[in-house]
């Protein structure tokens, strides 16, 4: 009997926190004169609404790959959208001719190290794959 406790205990962790439990941060270079950004200003850049960062400078996005659970996380917490939504977001954009989503990366490492090598880039990885390369603008809650 206590097998089955065990089990549904389980599950139910599964089916409500997900696999991947990490903190996602958002980065730009070292370089980058870049300390601060609030989450509407990074949906902004991620949803093609805004090209520059603050200081008017341009700002390029670099996505995780489709379907990774930081890159969904990431949307439900900054854009409030799910995978799904996303999708439908970007179809609509390009069919009407209005944007493109960001240019997709696998994984914290590449992400980190395009961002690190250009400035006007940003992108999201996880706390826990930080370096002096980079620098967090913004803890995703």
């Amino acid at each position: 009997m206590p097998i089955f406790k065990h089990l549904g205990l389980l599950t139910a962790l599964l089916l409500c926190g997900g696999a991947w439990a990490g903190e996602l941060v958002v980065i730009v270079s070292a370089r980058s004169p870049l300390a601060a950004l609030r989450a509407e200003q990074v949906a902004d850049i991620f949803l093609g609404q805004a090209a520059s960062f603050p200081d008017g400078s341009e700002a390029t996005a670099v996505d995780q790959a489709p379907g990774s659970a930081q890159r969904d996380e990431f949307y439900l917490k900054i854009a409030n959208r799910s995978p799904a939504l996303m999708k439908a977001y970007w179809t609509k954009r390009i069919f009407t001719g209005r944007g493109h989503p960001p240019r997709e990366l696998p994984g914290n490492a590449a992400v980190r190290k395009l961002v690190a090598d250009n400035p006007g880039m940003i992108g999201y990885i996880e706390r826990s794959a930080l370096d002096a390369s980079v620098k967090p603008v913004l803890v995703v809650h």
